[in-house]
C-alpha cells in the first residue's frame, strides 16, 4: 500500500495501466548508451534514409540490423522503415520496386548483376483491427463503417492474410514480432528508438514476443520458427512467456504455404549455426512433423541419425556452417542433395535390385525422394535442377 502511494505521488503508472498500454513508451537511446558502430553500417542503407528524410519523410533502419549492430555484428541485410507510402518510396528512387500482396513493401536496388544489393523499404503498420470488439488495439474506438475499405485481412484462426494499412512508428513497433526486432535507428543522428524494452532484452540475450504469444503464433505462425533461428543465431534464450505455447501453436504450421516453410526451414540452416538450429528445434519441442526434409535425416530423438548417414550430413552443415563464418557464399542446392542424399541412395539401391539399369532408377530413385520430401518445392527452377544433377553425377564417382 505504502509502495501505490509513493507511486501514485511521483505520477509512476500502475502495473495495470501498464498492462493496459500494448503500445509502449517511445524511448530515445543515445549512442553513448548503445555504442552502435557507424563503421558497420551499409552506406547504401544509409542513403535511403537520408534520401527519404530530405524528402520530408521519417525513415530509420529497423528490425535485426539493429539488432545484430547491438551486438557488434556487421547485418547481412539491411531494412529501412518509414511513414512514406509505397507509391511515395518508389517516386524517390530511379531503381525501385513495389512487391507482394500480403505485404506491400519497395526494393530499392543499387547495382546489376550479382553486385547487386537490394534495401527493403517498409511503410509503418497500423495494429491489426479486433472486429469482434469494433476497436483498433490501443483502445482508439473506431465504427465499421470507418473500417470499410481496410486492407486488413484474418482468418478464422487469427491468421493475417492481408496487411497494407498504414500508421504511426509507435503502431508499426508493436506489430512486430519480437521486442529486439523492434529497434529503429536514426544513422544521421546516431540515434535508437526502443518502445518495448529491445536494448535491455538485446543486452540479457532474451527473446520475447511484443504482446500475447498465443495470439502473434496464431497471427504468423511462421515465428515460431523464427524465435527457434534466432536463439540459435544469437545464443538467446526464449522467454518462458514465448516459449509457452510454441508445442502447441506449431500445429498452425501446417496450414502455412509449402513454399513459405521451405524458405523458413533454409534460412534456419544457412545463418552459420545449422547444428544449434537442430538443437534448438530439439529444445522447443519441434524435433519432428515440421520439415519433412528434416524427418529424413533425424532419428525420433531428433538427433542425426547414427552411423555413416548421420556424419556425413554433419559435414555437410559443419562446412556450411565454416563458409558462412567465412562470409562464402553457400549453396542450398548442395546442402539439401546431401541431406537427402541417403535415401536416394536406399531407394537407388532397392529400384537396381528390382532390374532397372542403373541410371534409369536413380532417375526414378530421385523423382520418389523429391515427391515425398519436397513436393511442389521441386518446381523450383534452378534449386531442383541443380540437386538433380548432383545426384545424377554420383555413378561416375
Amino acid at each position: 500500500m505504502i509502495k501505490k502511494f509513493i507511486d501514485k505521488l511521483l505520477g509512476k503508472p500502475s502495473a495495470k495501466a501498464a498492462k493496459a498500454n500494448p503500445l509502449g513508451k517511445r524511448v530515445e537511446v543515445q549512442v553513448a548508451e548503445h555504442g552502435i558502430d557507424p563503421s558497420l553500417l551499409d552506406e547504401r542503407a544509409v542513403k535511403v534514409v537520408q534520401t527519404l528524410t530530405d524528402a520530408g519523410f521519417e525513415a530509420y533502419i529497423v528490425g535485426g540490423a539493429v539488432r545484430d549492430l547491438l551486438l557488434g555484428m556487421r547485418p547481412k541485410d539491411f531494412d529501412v522503415a518509414t511513414n512514406a507510402t509505397p507509391e511515395q518510396v518508389k517516386g524517390l528512387f530511379r531503381r525501385a520496386f513495389i512487391i507482394g500482396r500480403r505485404f506491400r513493401i519497395v526494393h530499392v536496388v543499387y547495382g546489376r548483376g550479382r553486385e547487386h544489393e537490394v534495401i527493403e523499404v517498409s511503410t509503418f503498420r497500423a495494429l491489426l483491427v479486433n472486429e469482434s470488439a469494433d476497436q483498433v488495439s490501443g483502445n482508439e474506438k473506431t465504427s465499421k463503417a470507418e473500417l470499410a475499405g481496410k486492407s486488413h485481412v484474418v482468418d478464422a484462426e487469427g491468421r493475417v492474410l492481408r496487411d497494407n494499412v498504414w500508421g504511426p512508428q509507435i503502431e508499426d513497433a508493436a506489430r512486430r514480432d519480437y521486442t529486439v526486432n523492434a529497434l529503429y535507428y536514426d544513422p544521421q543522428r546516431q540515434l535508437v528508438v526502443d518502445y518495448h524494452g529491445g536494448l535491455a532484452d538485446a543486452k540479457k540475450k532474451v527473446l520475447r514476443m511484443i504482446g500475447d504469444p498465443d495470439t502473434r503464433y496464431r497471427e504468423d505462425p511462421v515465428r515460431i520458427i523464427r524465435a527457434v533461428r534466432f536463439a540459435a543465431k544469437l545464443g538467446f534464450d526464449v522467454e518462458p512467456k514465448t516459449r509457452a505455447p510454441i508445442k502447441v501453436c506449431a500445429a498452425l504450421l501446417a496450414n502455412v504455404p509449402a513454399s513459405r516453410l521451405f524458405d523458413e526451414m533454409i534460412k534456419l540452416l544457412q545463418t552459420g549455426h545449422s547444428l544449434a538450429s537442430l538443437a534448438e528445434l530439439k529444445k522447443q519441442g519441434l524435433v519432428r512433423g515440421v520439415f519433412p526434409i528434416l524427418d529424413a535425416m533425424l532419428d525420433e530423438k531428433g538427433d542425426l541419425a547414427s552411423g555413416p548417414a548421420g556424419e556425413f550430413v554433419r559435414m555437410a552443415f559443419e562446412d556450411t556452417d565454416r563458409r558462412v563464418r567465412e562470409g562464402r557464399g553457400v549453396s542450398p542446392s548442395f546442402m539439401l542433395a546431401c541431406m537427402l542424399w541417403r535415401e536416394v541412395l536406399d531407394r537407388w539401391t532397392r529400384i537396381r535390385e528390382g532390374g532397372e539399369p542403373t541410371v534409369p532408377a536413380l532417375s526414378m530413385a530421385i523423382d520418389e525422394v523429391f515427391d515425398a520430401r519436397i513436393g511442389d518445392i521441386s518446381g523450383r527452377g534452378k534449386l531442383a535442377t541443380d540437386m538433380r544433377e548432383i545426384w545424377m553425377m554420383q555413378p561416375r564417382f
